[in-house]
């Protein structure tokens, strides 16, 4: 697909300086070095290759690279985060929690409970890919991975990153191509 054929979103990502394309990345993955890779690899020849290419590089890195990108996000229910992040991604965290606002007090409390419950036993925030997903349905996503082994749960987080990676670089492109 030549350039001029691309969706105006991808042609606007493509064109970015370095410093300018890591920016926007980082709205999608809080992990720096992922950014940054993903910049080198511009140009993207389609949404397909932007997206595979954005899959690839998350499974490069480290794990201490996923924890960067977990501490990006608020942890359920709540709006606060404890890395720098940008008016984008937290705007988007909000939407994709869209399923809390409704929750009665009593499931937000158990939420900042069984939260609390999980980074104490695995050292990182509960990340889950939110959106359309109810107050209770990640309640009972939260208590079923409790019992997981930390390897195992650091797995499981990194493939809800991967998720909200993906969800998030169509957001990207999506708003873009309405500009």
């Amino acid at each position: 697909m030549s350039m001029e054929n691309l969706p105006n979103g991808l042609r606007h990502l493509n064109v970015l300086q370095p410093a300018e394309a890591e920016s926007e990345f980082l709205k999608c993955c809080g992990a720096q070095k992922w950014a940054q890779q993903m910049s080198e690899n511009l140009p993207f020849r389609g949404e397909r290759d932007l997206l595979e290419t954005a899959e690839r590089v998350w499974w490069g890195l480290a794990p201490e690279d996923w924890l960067e990108a977990f501490r990006s996000h608020p942890k359920i229910g709540e709006q606060k985060v404890d890395a720098q992040t940008s008016a984008t991604s937290l705007s988007w965290s909000q939407r994709e929690q869209a399923g809390i606002e409704n929750a009665g007090a009593s499931t937000r409390q158990l939420l900042t409970e069984l939260n609390r419950s999980y980074e104490e036993k695995f050292g990182f925030i509960y990340i889950v890919c939110a959106t359309g997903k109810s107050s209770e349905e990640l309640l009972r996503i939260l208590r079923d991975r409790l019992a997981n082994t930390a390897e195992t749960e650091l797995r499981n987080a990194a493939a809800e990153q991967a998720q909200i990676t993906k969800l998030r670089l169509n957001k990207l492109l999506t708003s873009w191509e309405q500009a």
